[in-house]
């Protein structure tokens, strides 16, 4: 696994950080912010320890695909901890095989530091190399266009 670490600080309170970022009051917020991924990047399920999150897109072809996750830990406003293992494949979840196996129970956290209304946003990861390399351009970029969005008004 490779270890990728992106941070940024965002002139916004915590809790704004968190329910922006996570989609909680207005779901699109996350599908901007994400948009960076993908045009069509959203997530299915709950933002709630023990539930399944799919984080899913459509492909060329029109047809669903993304990852099958479990948010393992959470603490309001500090702390996500979601372990992703599997993929989705328009309906079919794939939980085994090579293509998952090069990843699988790989952990993306979110750490939020609140500080004289700077919110510090950190996001670690576990990845594949191959996959590493489809995000290490983007993922900053996504996590500027959420500064943009948790900065405005």
């Amino acid at each position: 696994m490779q270890q990728l670490h992106f941070t940024i600080d965002i002139h916004a309170a915590v809790d704004k950080v968190y329910d922006t970022m996570l989609g909680l009051s207005i779901k699109s917020t996350y599908d901007k912010w994400t948009s960076i991924f993908g045009p069509t990047s959203t997530y299915e399920g709950k933002w709630e320890l023990g539930h399944k999150i799919y984080f899913t897109s459509i492909d060329k072809q029109g047809e669903i695909m993304g990852m099958v996750a479990e948010v393992v830990e959470i603490k309001e406003n500090e702390f996500v901890s979601i372990k992703h293992y599997g993929l989705l494949k328009g309906s079919e979840e794939i939980t085994a095989g090579p293509e998952v196996e090069k990843w699988a129970n790989s952990l993306e956290n979110y750490t939020f530091v609140h500080n004289n209304g700077v919110t510090s946003l950190t996001v670690d990861m576990e990845t594949s190399p191959e996959f590493a390399i489809h995000l290490t351009t983007p993922y900053p970029k996504a996590l500027l266009k959420l500064k943009e969005i948790c900065e405005r008004a």
